[in-house]
């Protein structure tokens, strides 16, 4: 279970048929590949995300193009928005209609099947529908459910939502897969880790309801104890100096974004940000703007 919000740092894929063979163009990597026939979109390491679409939705000679407005490796959920984005953008190229669910499970299934990146489905779901989501997974069904906020907590809780960018995230991939690895073998440590964090989203769920800012606080908090207990590599010394400087400001709770070991930390800043976002500047982190995208994909 997992209880999301979405952002509006977006993620975008474009589409220009013709031409000759492929031509795969990655502004946020500022990396570019040309194919001559879809027998190039093999796995080499280079652009995974945009040969696998390529893949499973195939559109003949043309010019793919993405761009993301997060950050590289921010843990923020960048390469599901972008498979949303793409998944998104060839079936409108190929003449489909997908609907928002159908596209976050193509989506989900392009990173972690066809292009073989470990992680999960909430991302994609999260890009795919915007908003806050409750999202339920019991492999293979999936279920949904908006988190209705009142509109004056909505747009106070992203006033004193402090978004951190502390530097690129060093484990993403390695990290799920040793902690799958340690549940597998049943490490007590692990399990309880993850129940607890179920745990916290099912409270999470009722504080957001609710308007409860120090419970919101206490329970971002406690997810990031939890998330710290999968793998003692979730915290790098950056990340503890960072919370230890926002906390010593004020801060009512906060957490690594994602898979941690680098990537975004957000805080919930008291009723005055003001010492909270000083002290988070005087680390050397990055701020980034939260404002809530209401909506999932749709075409530009």
């Amino acid at each position: 279970m997992v209880v999301t919000a979405a952002i509006r740092l977006f993620a975008r894929a474009e589409v220009r048929l013709g031409g000759s063979g492929i031509r795969l163009v990655s502004e946020e990597l500022g990396d570019e590949l040309q194919i001559l026939d879809s027998a190039g979109l093999i796995r080499d390491g280079r652009l995974e995300l945009l040969k696998a679409s390529l893949r499973i939705l195939p559109v003949g000679a043309c010019t793919l193009t993405t761009r993301s407005d997060a950050p590289p490796g921010s843990g923020l959920g960048s390469s599901g928005a972008l498979d949303v984005a793409l998944v998104a953008a060839l079936s409108a190229a190929r003449g489909e209609s997908p609907d928002p669910v159908e596209i976050a499970e193509r989506a989900y299934h392009l990173e972690s099947v066809e292009a073989g990146i470990p992680g999960g489905r909430q991302d994609q779901f999260a890009s795919s529908h915007g908003g806050f989501l409750r999202l339920d997974f019991k492999d293979p069904d999936s279920e949904l459910r908006r988190v209705k906020l009142d509109p004056g907590f909505s747009d106070e809780l992203g006033r004193r939502m402090v978004l951190c960018y502390t530097s690129a995230s060093r484990f993403s991939g390695s990290t799920i897969d040793r902690v799958m690895r340690a549940y597998d073998r049943g490490e007590p440590d692990v399990a309880r880790a993850l129940h607890g964090l179920r745990s916290v989203a099912e409270s999470m769920e009722a504080a957001l309801s609710s308007a409860d800012f120090a419970l919101v606080g206490r329970l971002l908090s406690e997810n990031w104890i939890h998330q710290q207990a999968l793998d003692p590599h979730m915290r790098t010394e950056e990340m503890a100096r960072l919370e230890r400087a926002v906390t010593a400001a004020g801060a009512l709770g906060g957490k690594a974004a994602g898979s941690g070991a680098g990537g975004c930390m957000f805080f919930l800043a008291p009723d005055d940000p003001g010492q909270v976002l000083e002290a988070a500047r005087s680390c050397g982190a990055t701020l980034l703007p939260v404002r809530w995208a209401m909506y999932g994909v749709r075409p530009c």
